[in-house]
């Protein structure tokens, strides 16, 4: 099936929305965080561990996948879901990001992309009709189109070249497209550019994807351009479909996002800042690396819930980053996935009371008050 998108509640003070999404395997609701896989795995934790904290859909990633194991052997084990054991929903991007971060601009043509397989060396091109090719074969929920992410700062020049790109690439992928079981989106892009957002959404609607997403963010624009690039792309995108925002995760990020009527968001930072020992609490991120946690007998968040906080301490935890035990790493992506979906579940229930922004303000107030490390 198609997903679909119902839009449950309007904050009467804001944009933000509480919706439901029906997918292939349940409803869930929105706003929502989904957490990363990128190569068929989200770092470190079971499928279980997910379930535990109440993941919903969690993401892909394509271009990872077809340079390894590559989409034949995925096709072959049964698509995504069983390869990696996986009931529920996933969301393969569609290798735009790593235009963004890998390709050259020389590299980037009306054709596609050229990179070099950095496992192998070969030349490789990846084009729409090659990124949708492999994402049907992947057989995920949720399929993107393959667009040009492009970076900050550029130049207005550049990116109204761009957007007409990413607009072309859509209407191949679109045409190619042919999973029944899976639903695609289009990927706004237009940079902080009012008009070519604007233009973007109206002509991606125009091809009437399943779903749209807003891409060109979190490429080091500051917070305030970023709020701009998604105010100039929900203002104009319907109503009665599913708002992506790609790969932003910064807690205040989320919230100010979903004031802006975002409902879904994913991000690879609660996994990374865990690899590194940061972990997200109530009153602000915490390095348990540091020394003041040595003999900290209490859980990283008394108020949450996850497998982490209710069995261990932050002693311990620091014991095994120190001894570079991976249960260390292991423990607090339990809890940055969790922290994070906790984040909106509470923005649900905000949104049922029309107080959005005034949990906002209560959170800015905690996390970053005087308790700050």
């Amino acid at each position: 099936m198609k997903i679909k998108y119902d839009l449950i509640h309007k904050d009467k003070n804001s944009e933000a929305r509480l919706g439901v999404i029906h997918t292939n395997y349940g409803s869930y609701e929105t706003p929502m965080f989904m957490p990363v896989g990128t190569q068929a795995t989200v770092k470190t934790l079971s499928p279980e561990e997910l379930k535990d904290v109440k993941a919903g859909i969690i993401l892909s990633n394509t271009y990872h996948l077809w340079l390894r194991p590559g989409e034949d052997v995925i096709d072959k084990a049964g698509g995504l879901h069983k390869f990696m054991n996986w009931d529920g929903p996933i969301l393969t991007d569609s290798g735009g990001f790593q235009v963004f971060s890998l390709a050259k601009p020389k590299d980037i043509t009306e054709e596609g992309v050229k990179f070099k397989n950095q496992y192998n060396g070969d030349n490789l091109l990846l084009t729409p009709e090659k990124s949708i090719e492999i994402q049907n074969k992947l057989d995920s929920d949720i399929a993107m189109s393959f667009d040009e992410c492009v970076g900050f700062p550029h130049t207005r020049e550049y990116v109204e070249k761009s957007v007409e790109r990413t607009l072309r690439w859509a209407k191949r992928g679109k045409d190619v497209f042919n999973n029944p079981r899976q639903s695609l989106f289009g990927i706004v892009q237009g940079a902080e550019y009012e008009d070519l957002r604007k233009h973007c959404v109206e002509e991606l609607v125009k091809m009437d994807f399943d779903g749209y997403s807003i891409g060109g963010t979190a490429v080091g624009e500051p917070k305030d351009i970023q709020y701009l690039q998604v105010e100039y792309s929900t203002k104009y995108l319907p109503k009665d479909k599913v708002r992506y925002l790609m790969g932003v995760g910064d807690p205040i990020d989320i919230i100010e996002n979903v004031i802006r009527g975002v409902d879904i968001f994913d991000c690879v930072s609660p996994t990374r800042l865990a690899r590194h020992g940061h972990a997200l609490t109530k009153f602000g991120k915490i390095n348990l690396k540091n020394a003041k946690y040595k003999m900290d007998f209490t859980p990283i968040d008394e108020s949450c819930d996850c497998y982490s906080c209710k069995h261990y301490t932050k002693a311990y935890i620091k014991h095994l980053l120190n001894a570079e035990e991976t249960f260390g790493a292991r423990l607090l992506s339990i809890h940055n996935i969790r922290y994070l979906i906790h984040l909106t579940e509470e923005l649900r229930e905000a949104i049922k009371e029309d107080r959005t922004l005034e949990f906002r303000e209560e959170f800015i107030k905690n996390y970053y008050g005087e308790h700050h490390e």
